[in-house]
């Protein structure tokens, strides 16, 4: 069965792909016309249909205990869309939504970690990046007060991601990067940080430029194009080529170049997909 445990199937839907390992994630229910799911070992096609949009209804049968607990995370760039994404589901379902604690890497006791990370990497990098990997802890083992949760990133893109470009980048140590590291896996094997779906909101670094500048944050003033392109091929690795590390879920592309309108549109169309309602999504 070891060879059927590293299988890998897409699918492709208008501005959608489900990537997923292994091969419980087979089935798949899609609310395009056609759909196509390649197998690279033995491949055939399957057509099926979704069911229409979702309201808060749509979840009773979770909140009954009819289905386990999802969990899902909004994967990204920095000006990706990810907090369009969020607003969505928090204003037109009834899930729980959890952003990224921003506000905390802003201010902890008066200092503010983010900001001096951004002016100095090599010297705040470590400072940082050890707070962000507590607090999206605390994301993770929070009690769920709703049978599904979004969350706004990861533990594991805080690692994988933006340590990673870092150390990369040659602005942490090794040192840093290896006490980082031994963290991060001792969470891995003692604590539950599982993930069911990683939505990745696939944005060119152009857009993400130009939507940082438009939203003006303070922090962000100084972020340079080359760190946007180095992000973005650090995601690209990860979550599509799936060279860089291992992904802890499905993955669900989602083409997120588009306008405002557009991609509320894209959400509304694929929100029970997106939310994982059709149980044979679903990595049992």
């Amino acid at each position: 069965m070891g060879w059927m445990q590293s299988l890998r199937h897409r699918l492709w839907l208008p501005g959608l792909q489900l990537w997923a390992a292994g091969a419980a994630s087979a089935s798949c229910r899609c609310k395009a016309g056609f759909s196509e799911l390649r197998r690279p070992a033995s491949p055939r096609e399957q057509r099926c249909s979704m069911a229409g949009s979702s309201q808060h209804a749509s979840y009773k049968h979770l909140a009954n205990g009819e289905g386990r607990k999802t969990v899902i995370c909004i994967e990204g760039n920095i000006a990706s869309g990810k907090t369009t994404c969020l607003d969505y589901f928090a204003k037109n379902t009834g899930i729980e939504v959890l952003t990224e604690p921003v506000s905390k890497w802003r201010n902890v006791h008066g200092h503010n970690p983010l900001g001096l990370m951004y002016q100095d990497a090599t010297r705040w990098g470590m400072t940082l990046q050890t707070y962000v990997q507590l607090t999206m802890l605390d994301q993770h083992t929070k009690p769920m007060i709703s049978p599904i949760r979004m969350m706004e990133r990861s533990i594991h893109s805080a690692k994988y991601i933006f340590v990673e470009n870092l150390y990369r980048s040659g602005k942490m140590p090794e040192v840093d990067y290896v006490i980082l590291t031994e963290w991060f896996d001792w969470i891995l094997k003692n604590m539950n940080v599982s993930v069911d779906l990683i939505v990745y909101l696939q944005t060119s670094p152009g857009m993400c430029y130009q939507r940082l500048k438009q939203r003006c944050r303070e922090e962000e003033k100084v972020i340079p194009m080359e760190y946007l392109e180095a992000i973005h091929q650090l995601y690209e690795d990860w979550l599509i080529k799936q060279t860089l590390f291992k992904v802890p879920s499905p993955v669900l592309v989602m083409q997120a170049d588009d306008d405002l309108q557009e991609m509320m549109e894209k959400y509304e169309e694929n929100q029970d997909q997106i939310l994982m309602l059709d149980n044979t999504q679903r990595r049992l």
